[in-house]
């Protein structure tokens, strides 16, 4: 079972069991991922959002900082991640009027063995929960969708970048 072929498990060994990946061997290369998601929600919560008027604060600023925050703590929540030493985490919340709602982008950046895939992912996701319980109490038909790799960098798979992005 070739590791990383993009046609294998990596995280399960020849018996089925789950292991996590040993990337002693691999080359420390320049690492990036950008994940992206968005929360779609009534127009009238969007400019709760933006106005600054949500009862529990700064709804853009605190998800941007939970999201932050997650990146580092990946290890932690995925089971079988390394911990790894991120060198920039970046997460955007940006408003998009025709979702409505708003449209989350997190990067994550390290030099090291392992990718930042699930860091991006995480950094977005929990961006993405932080919006929806921030502003809940406005707006329970809210819907947390779109969330995907959207490019990456580094590493012995190379490069990669959604058809669609």
């Amino acid at each position: 079972m070739m590791a990383g072929d993009g046609r294998t498990l990596t995280h399960i060994d020849a018996s089925g069991e789950a292991n996590m990946v040993d990337v002693g061997d691999k080359a420390e290369t320049v690492r990036v991922a950008v994940a992206e998601g968005f929360v779609r929600m009534a127009p009238a919560t969007l400019d709760l959002i933006l106005k600054g008027d949500a009862k529990k604060g700064d709804v853009i600023g605190t998800a941007r900082l939970a999201g932050i925050m997650a990146a580092k703590q990946t290890s932690n929540l995925i089971p079988l991640c390394h911990p790894l030493m991120l060198t920039k985490v970046a997460v955007e919340i940006s408003e998009d009027r025709a979702l409505p709602g708003l449209r989350i982008e997190a990067m994550a950046k390290l030099t090291g063995r392992t990718g930042v895939e699930m860091e991006a992912l995480t950094a977005v996701s929990v961006a993405c929960l932080t919006i929806y319980d921030m502003a809940k109490a406005a707006d329970r038909e809210m819907e947390i969708g779109g969330v995907r790799l959207r490019e990456k960098s580094g590493g012995r798979s190379g490069d990669y970048k959604r058809g669609d992005a």
